[in-house]
């Protein structure tokens, strides 16, 4: 991953590069657990890092971007996001789950022709919209990331749901970009966090200390599922983030990046939404202290994501 310091996170970029159109699936299983992959400390992009499954839209592969995160979730975990017929599920068995999603992955197979094979259709309708971020201007390899949640066992599903799957899948040219994946409870992740077991890039960071609030306990409520659709549904869902730091650190050598409807970014006057963030070894921050001052249900400023709203 290339470096990422607080300049990169300041002004001014004459030629950014374009940002790659990419997905990701939240998953909540019946734990109040979110599924995981941590990610090669050798990848090119987040390296060593615990992110949401998800990659790149294919536009040979995927015909939505919902999709693009369901193939991914498949691909890099073993969980897939489908329903198939009764005849062919008996055959959706862990061995030929992985089977297909290494030769997936490797391109030697398409994702609608597994689907097909097996009677099987992705269930993109479960996925909803959880925001989307965008990479700064200033680093060299840009995204704009579309988020998804989604319940199990609401979503239909085969394969690895809760628990800890180790397991690597090769890419083609040989390397290798996730390590392992594993299902952890919000707040347990964030305690890992702060305490330097796990290594969390701010978006991630962002949304684990959402839904640590909205999704306590270790049974998922039915009133919980309702607060996440109304979340989806509303302001927050649709929200695109643009991070970027102020010039000047806070008084403790933090960067303070800011999103959109914080008070400098066309927000009421003294409206936070902000980060406070350490960043060490390889740009992975180390300390990241979110500020949001407003309910994320009622109180989202619109006309700051707005199409004119100022970057």
């Amino acid at each position: 991953m290339a470096t990422v310091t607080r300049a990169r996170y300041s002004t001014g970029s004459a030629l950014p590069a374009i940002p790659r159109p990419s997905a990701s699936a939240i998953v909540v299983n019946e734990r109040n657990e979110i599924l995981f992959v941590q990610r090669n400390p050798k990848a090119r992009s987040f390296g060593g890092t615990y992110v949401f499954p998800g990659g790149n839209f294919d536009h040979k592969q995927d015909d939505s971007l919902a999709l693009t995160a369901i193939r991914e979730t498949f691909e890099e975990t073993g969980l897939l996001l489908a329903s198939s017929s009764a005849q062919a599920s008996s055959v959706l068995d862990d061995a030929a789950l992985d089977e297909a999603r290494k030769a997936i992955h490797a391109g030697s197979m398409r994702f609608s022709s597994f689907l097909s094979a097996h009677d099987s259709t992705p269930d993109v309708h479960s996925l909803l919209p959880f925001t989307s971020w965008v990479t700064p201007v200033q680093v060299p390899r840009r995204f704009h990331a579309q988020f998804f949640i989604t319940f199990l066992p609401h979503a239909s599903s085969s394969g690895f749901s809760h628990g800890a799957k180790h397991d690597t899948i090769p890419t083609p040219d040989g390397g290798q970009e996730v390590l392992s994946a594993k299902f952890m409870h919000p707040a347990h992740a964030l305690l890992a966090y702060n305490s330097g077991r796990i290594a969390l890039m701010p978006p991630q960071f962002y949304l684990l200390t959402t839904l640590a609030q909205l999704l306590p306990g270790d049974l998922t409520t039915r009133e919980q599922r309702e607060r996440i659709y109304q979340l989806s549904r509303g302001a927050f869902g649709s929200m695109v983030i643009h991070p970027r730091g102020l010039p000047e650190p806070d008084s403790e050598g933090r960067t303070i990046l800011t999103y959109e409807g914080d008070e400098t970014r066309g927000g009421s006057k003294g409206r936070l939404h902000r980060s406070l963030v350490r960043f060490g070894k390889g740009g992975v921050p180390t300390e990241n202290v979110l500020q949001r001052n407003f309910d994320i249900f009622s109180e989202i400023e619109s006309q700051a994501f707005s199409p004119n709203a100022k970057l």
